[in-house]
């Protein structure tokens, strides 16, 4: 389906044909016949543009028009109009109207022309927008990302599913690229023209996010002073990225199940159907199954999610690839920071390959930018953590190297034990999430895909 159309037109013969050429090219078309009904019908289903009359009994199309703008998912018109009132259609360009045709319409090609590059603009923005908000995934491009043995079944993977529409579900510990095989699945399946839209459930407090998802109406809750478009609207006609989907609470849960279904719907505090045109890609570092056992996570979900699931094994699994990653970030944080390096000495890239990265590579990336900036002609081990050297030697470290080394295994293995969940991670280790989440990030844990 090519899009969404409303046609307003009150000339019963015009209004079917422009009806017929639409349809003709592939358009799902609506048509009403005046202004008042046409902002009903914007009011309770969202189009891709509208082509409007300007002159319309009731409510004029220049009416209809500036009394959509205020909604940011509106659609854009364009007007059709009598050359007596071109004046008219000059002065909706001016206010944010796309164009205007003169009737009788001598070239309806010139009418389908507009209305393609129109829909097609709309996708360009809200990949903009989608690239504006969503973080920088920080990690390796994609032939580094599947560099090594043990990635090549997922490359395989990866090349399989992403011409399919099947829902995916990556399984990772955090900081092993998930987010980039999501995008890389989407610029490799036919929605790559589409958005990539990416959010971090675990990253939004539990009553924002049904909001970040789905949009909200003016006047939603306190605080919505005008409405706003969410990640699934952002997303249409290409792919969203459910980061962490184990930490959606079960409320919110039962809501994305009816999108995953019946592929629809509603703002926060509104009623009108929105059409989920989406493909959805989970991640999750837990173990989803255990989860669903426990009763944190519904099952009919899991296994809507759970269509292709893909494994993405840690950076201990894929020590034949740390030298090139390690090299990798070297260039790229020298170029940023303005540094000519000579590369790593062998005796770094030996610590390196020793150590057992329970952060991935996001942990790597971490290290190696801590390098570069103490580094003067190469990376040597001088530059590494202390952890990392004497880890790697064999060595003994001083008392207090000896109790954070401690601290970093003992919290390592508690966030492992609970698949990432850091409030039982927290519970176990008898100190407050906001600790642990502080702790996380002083030892390079960074919960991001």
């Amino acid at each position: 389906m090519n899009g969404t159309v409303l046609v307003v037109e009150d000339d019963d013969t015009f209004r079917a044909f422009i009806q017929t050429i639409l349809q003709d090219e592939g358009y799902q078309v609506q048509t009403v016949a005046d202004g008042v009904k046409a902002l009903r019908l914007l009011r309770q289903t969202a189009f891709d543009v509208v082509v409007s009359d300007l002159k319309l009994p009731g409510k004029s199309g220049l009416d209809l028009f500036r009394e959509t703008r205020p909604d940011p998912g509106a659609p854009p018109f364009i007007f059709l109009t009598a050359f007596g009132t071109v004046d008219e259609a000059v002065g909706a360009i001016k206010d944010g109207a796309v164009d205007f045709l003169t009737k009788p319409l001598k070239d309806p090609q010139a009418l389908l022309t507009l209305v393609r590059r129109t829909i097609e603009a709309q996708g360009r923005t809200r990949e903009y927008l989608s690239l504006k908000e969503s973080e920088a995934a920080g990690l390796p491009p994609e032939e580094l990302l599947f560099a090594g043995e043990a990635m090549r079944a997922v490359r395989q993977l990866v090349g399989d599913v992403a011409a399919t529409m099947a829902n995916v579900l990556i399984y990772g510990e955090s900081g092993t690229g998930k987010e980039l095989v999501a995008r890389t699945i989407h610029m490799m399946s036919q929605r790559n023209k589409g958005a990539f839209v990416a959010i971090n459930c675990a990253a939004i407090p539990d009553n924002l996010l049904e909001s970040e998802l789905f949009g909200h109406e003016k006047g939603a809750f306190t605080g919505a002073i005008q409405a706003r478009q969410g990640k699934f609207e952002l997303a249409k006609g290409g792919t969203i990225f459910l980061d962490e989907i184990g930490e959606m609470p079960l409320s919110l849960q039962a809501k994305l199940l009816r999108v995953i279904q019946e592929r629809a719907f509603e703002r926060v505090g509104g009623t009108r159907e929105m059409k989920a045109d989406v493909r959805i890609i989970a991640a999750t570092n837990r173990n989803l199954r255990e989860e669903v056992d426990q009763r944190r996570f519904r099952e009919d979900l899991y296994y809507r999610l759970n269509v292709f699931p893909l494994r993405l094994p840690p950076l201990r699994e894929r020590i034949d690839i740390i030298d090139l990653l390690a090299e990798y970030f070297v260039r790229r944080f020298s170029s940023q920071l303005g540094k000519t390096l000579r590369g790593i000495e062998h005796d770094a890239v030996a610590a390196l390959r020793r150590y057992h990265w329970p952060g991935n590579v996001r942990e790597l990336q971490n290290v190696m930018e801590r390098a570069v900036i103490l580094s003067r002609d190469m990376v040597r081990t001088g530059t590494l953590p202390e952890e990392i050297v004497f880890v790697s030697q064999g060595g003994q470290m001083d008392s207090r190297e000896c109790l954070k080394g401690a601290e970093r295994d003992l919290i390592a293995r508690a966030v492992a034990k609970h698949g990432g969940n850091r409030r039982l991670a927290a519970q176990e280790l008898g100190i407050s999430r906001r600790s642990l989440q502080y702790k996380l990030k002083e030892y390079g844990f960074l919960d991001e895909g």
